[in-house]
């Protein structure tokens, strides 16, 4: 078993809901990368976002990945932009196992809730805005990633047997 485990995906693709459940039933324990950005700057991702910019962001991002790194035996729920940046695939490839939750823009719109704290999602259409972050970054992940799991058609607990399965031959 690797290190680490670092969960990819787009929003919506279930990375910390499969996540606590892998970690739960590995006995590791479980981060999300943006959770730890926001007890880092005392605000939420959308005020970061908002009142920082993106750029902002990206390097508190990459910042929490470099330290979350450091540590082993944990895993992580990455935001769907950890892709962007090079040195946070190294970081991560370095540490551990990269899984990539692949879901359809139609299954990532009806699973995530318009509630305001996706920054990504603030203007236009879920489904057309998702397919097109989708398009932009499905190339990284399917590079970056050592293992794609297709969550459309699978629940939570199958897509986590599925990782944690790959995790532990790994």
């Amino acid at each position: 078993m690797p290190d680490n485990l670092w969960l990819i995906g787009m929003m919506g693709a279930g990375k910390s809901v499969v996540g606590r459940l892998v970690a739960e039933s590995m006995g590791a324990a479980f981060v999300d990368v943006d959770s730890e950005v926001a007890a880092r700057t005392g605000c939420s991702i959308a005020t970061l976002w908002g009142e920082s910019g993106e750029e902002a962001f990206r390097d508190m991002e990459a910042a929490a990945v470099k330290r979350i790194a450091a540590t082993r035996g944990q895993v992580v729920a990455t935001g769907g932009g950890v892709v962007l940046r090079d040195d946070n695939v190294e970081e991560m490839r370095g540490s551990g196992l990269v899984v990539w939750l692949r879901a359809s823009p139609e299954v990532l719109a009806g699973r995530i809730e318009p509630d305001g704290t996706r920054p990504l999602l603030a203007d236009g259409d879920a489904g057309e805005r998702l397919a097109e972050i989708l398009a932009e970054r499905r190339h990284r992940s399917e590079r970056d990633a050592s293992l794609t799991v297709d969550t459309d058609d699978l629940g939570p607990t199958e897509v986590a047997d599925a990782v944690e399965a790959a995790w532990t031959a790994s």
